[in-house]
């Protein structure tokens, strides 16, 4: 396995400027994982966190996923930098048993130190409700053991390496505060909203969107901002993007006072840029 290292960027954003500008022109490029396209926030959360970690900016891109706001690192992105880190003497996993009665383990040791060795096993997971979850758990389920055994083990003997980031296996299937998985990583970004039921008080834990064809959903608020974002780039022409503001513009108010003041206004503060910017670019042509 290739160790990522941080080697001297010519191209690396050197302030929050260019780097805000440099998560927008990605998030409008196919060379992104399909859940950072139209999401430049989450972009920039992912670049930052891979700096602070030795991840050079599309090394963290690709290794980093943002989910319920938390970003979270591929089992073996985790790997390389416990490896890459000086004081790693080694770093052995696997899965042990048959049937029921397998386990994932994973075995870590810095030098002067004891090894540290965690196991997570079939009836862990299904304690958990990961035994019998459709997807991973049931196409790879060696596979989910090893790397939930390996995220502890690594978190727990290099938590310097690591910075508080969890493997992006297990932040998959932490679920949310209304009981459904968060799972930002494997949605796309044209993934379909759900549609709107109520709007109001009695809707307080769903925040009112207009889509780009001018229909209205609510999602969760933790998502609305990337909504918002989706819809930016679907919209390409000023005039479009006017009219879906004003078919929002009832709904902000809404959104205000369900306590959600800042993120509408952070909102309004990336419309109108990218309104100014559509303007400028049909005056160029």
């Amino acid at each position: 396995m290739s160790v990522p290292t941080r080697v001297p960027n010519p191209m690396a954003p050197q302030t929050f400027a260019e780097a805000e500008r440099f998560a927008r022109m990605l998030a409008g490029t196919d060379l992104v994982p399909t859940a950072y396209r139209g999401k430049p926030e989450a972009i920039l959360v992912a670049m930052q966190m891979g700096f602070e970690v030795g991840l050079n900016p599309m090394q963290a891109i690709q290794n980093i996923a943002v989910i319920g706001g938390r970003p979270a690192i591929w089992g073996d992105a985790m790997l390389a930098l416990v490896l890459a880190h000086p004081a790693c003497e080694y770093v052995r996993d696997g899965v042990e048993g048959e049937g029921d009665a397998r386990h994932g383990w994973c075995e870590a040791r810095r030098r002067g130190a004891a090894a540290i060795r965690r196991t997570f096993s079939v009836a862990d997971a299904k304690r958990a409700g990961l035994w019998s979850k459709p997807g991973p758990w049931q196409q790879y389920p060696d596979r989910m053991l090893q790397m939930r055994a390996r995220g502890f083990a690594l978190r727990d003997a290099f938590p310097d390496a690591l910075r508080g980031l969890i493997s992006l296996e297990e932040a998959r299937d932490i679920p949310d505060t209304q009981g459904s998985v968060i799972d930002v990583a494997a949605e796309p970004a044209s993934a379909p909203l759900a549609p709107v039921k109520a709007v109001g008080p009695e809707a307080d834990a769903r925040w009112p969107i207009v889509a780009p064809d001018g229909t209205l959903h609510q999602i969760a608020p933790h998502r609305w901002h990337d909504a918002v974002l989706r819809a930016l780039v679907h919209l390409t022409t000023a005039e479009a993007l006017h009219r879906w503001y004003d078919a929002m513009a009832p709904h902000l108010e809404v959104i205000c006072a369900m306590g959600g003041y800042k993120e509408v206004e952070r909102a309004r503060e990336i419309i109108r840029e990218r309104i100014n910017d559509l303007e400028q670019g049909e005056d160029d042509a």
